[in-house]
């Protein structure tokens, strides 16, 4: 048995190495695209049309070093660092709303201050955080997951103060996007289902109330179910988007030949550079891009599919699903299936701390591809580790 255990501890483990071709060509597809999109708006407003492009770049490196320090992170001592985590997170939340730290953009009070030229998204942690921590909690207290006061009370509290802490950032669509995907990890854990009614019952009222009580989330939902409405205004920037997205007809114009992009939707190097990709790579391009979206979301659901215990199983589903629901729910947005939001789409949109975010994930899901068929502990330790959680 103990050579078992050490023949088995030191057998290197098997990633997912289709995975890790995913991950880098939707980044390099993701920065080729963004370039294109943003050469003329960077010159136009900031005497040089690579400035996107750099700062991405810059950012994107810095994701690759934070891919590969997921990809060895220990999961155990990731558990570990749990309550850190989340008080990190909720702490850095809350300095977006403090005067000289936070930064404000269009309205909207996200960012906090790195330095002179640099700014972070503290949003984008909490997309990885808050997963972790459901997957901690839930495997520890798994013999008990159906005792609403001790398995579902404290995990539904935490969510709710982040989903706080980013609405009152003026980010209601990311709020909405962390608070789904956490219900859907609720729901893999084995949560009562009559909870969930009850939660819908608290959603649907609440995010009514939400979208009714902000001129521009209103007008912006009027403009999705009337699109003639404001033309002009609320519903500029999807219509735009529409007639970008079909003038690539089925081979596109060309990579740098997109015309309708330069003048025609605002912000194109931002969430509706799908649009962007869209005019110049055409029909054939974008069938391309949700077939390497599906396999990426297949091969890591793959990887939690197999993962040994429940924790590392609901971590990877959960990561795997908020880079998935991104994606489409941007790609839904931008093709006017949903009213418009701020929803940034994963590998392409410009900002930094998404890309760079997204890529620590993609190597933490890689990292429990690994794990797959084995604990993700040491086999040695698996028994005295799940006995000091379960404490």
């Amino acid at each position: 048995m103990n050579q078992f255990v050490i023949e088995n501890a030191s057998t290197p483990p098997q990633r997912d190495h289709i995975l890790i071709a995913l991950v880098f060509l939707l980044t390099g597809i993701g920065l080729v695209t963004l370039y294109s999109a943003s050469y003329a708006f960077g010159e136009r407003l900031y005497s040089g049309g690579l400035y996107f492009f750099f700062r991405q770049a810059r950012m994107g490196a810095l994701g690759v070093l934070l891919f590969f320090l997921g990809l060895h992170f220990p999961m155990s001592l990731l558990r570990k660092g749990v309550v850190f985590l989340v008080l990190v997170s909720m702490i850095l939340c809350a300095l977006t709303l403090v005067p000289g730290i936070g930064v404000v953009k269009n309205g909207a009070a996200r960012w906090i201050r790195l330095g002179p030229f640099s700014t972070y998204q503290p949003s984008e942690l909490v997309k990885l955080v808050l997963p972790l921590y459901l997957a901690h909690i839930f495997a520890k207290k798994e013999d008990r997951i159906r005792s609403f006061s001790t398995a579902v009370l404290p995990q539904a509290l935490v969510t709710l103060i982040f989903f706080f802490l980013i609405y009152i950032q003026n980010n209601f669509s990311t709020a909405m996007l962390i608070a789904v995907n956490a219900l859907f990890v609720f729901f893999l854990a084995g949560v009562r289902f009559r909870y969930f009614i009850g939660a819908a019952v608290i959603l649907f009222p609440l995010s009514a109330f939400l979208i009714l009580t902000k001129e521009h989330r209103l007008r912006r939902f009027i403009s999705f179910l009337w699109p003639e409405w404001d033309p002009l205004g609320a519903g500029y920037q999807v219509r735009s988007s529409l007639l970008t997205i079909g003038s690539g007809g089925f081979w596109g114009k060309g990579i740098g030949q997109g015309t309708r992009k330069i003048a025609s939707v605002p912000e194109v190097q931002s969430d509706f550079v799908f649009s962007a990709f869209a005019e110049e790579a055409g029909f054939i391009g974008v069938l391309l891009i949700f077939v390497l979206f599906i396999f990426f979301t297949l091969r890591g659901y793959r990887a939690a599919l197999g993962a040994a215990d429940s924790f590392c199983r609901l971590f990877a589903f959960g990561l795997v699903t908020i880079v998935a629901s991104q994606a489409l729910l941007n790609i839904a947005v931008v093709s006017g299936v949903l009213p418009a939001t701020g929803i940034p789409l994963p590998f392409f949109s410009a900002g930094g701390s998404s890309l760079a975010t997204t890529l620590l994930i993609a190597g933490l899901i890689v990292n429990i591809s690994g794990l797959s068929g084995k604990p993700a502990l040491a086999p040695g330790e698996h028994v005295e580790k799940d006995a000091e959680y379960a404490e």
